[in-house]
């Protein structure tokens, strides 16, 4: 009896052990099936997230003969300020100076203290959020926008 029950429990051991091999194997090749899966997947994407920003050429002298059209403060510069709350998060009506909320911009920046026209390149309103900057601890331009304000202030930091 005693041969028996040994008999029977190396038995079911060796059942236990078949079937446990035999679903290691399957779970084995499961795993393989999805890690191809995955990687035909991942390897068809294509993700083009950084879009390359056009920077606009130095126009200097404002449309005489400069090369490029007068660049206009309200279309150009101040959107600049105000799209996606970039600088008025802080410099708006009743925050930091200088207020640059639309209508208001032009006027808050329109001095010796923000622009420079003799040397553009150090006026306050471009060097101090300029991308290269360490002034600036928040918000930067983007490169596009610093050559905008750049070019704008060469070009006679017009009212246009």
């Amino acid at each position: 009896m005693h041969d028996l029950k040994r008999l029977l429990f190396e038995e079911k051991r060796s059942l236990f052990f078949f079937n446990m091999m035999k679903n290691y194997r399957t779970m084995k090749k499961i795993s393989l099936i999805i890690f191809v899966f995955a990687l035909i997947f991942t390897a068809g994407c294509k993700y083009d997230f950084i879009v390359e920003e056009e920077i606009p050429v130095d126009g200097g002298g404002g449309g005489g003969g400069g090369g490029t059209t007068d660049i206009s403060f309200a279309q150009t510069i101040e959107p600049i300020f105000n799209n996606g709350n970039n600088c008025t998060a802080c410099h708006k009506t009743g925050g930091t100076k200088p207020d640059l909320s639309t209508g208001k911009a032009y006027t808050s920046i329109s001095n010796a203290a923000y622009i420079n026209s003799a040397t553009p390149e150090s006026s306050k309103i471009y060097s101090v959020v300029e991308p290269g900057s360490s002034t600036h601890m928040h918000k930067k331009y983007t490169a596009a926008q610093a050559a905008n304000v750049l070019n704008w202030i060469k070009q006679g930091a017009k009212n246009n």
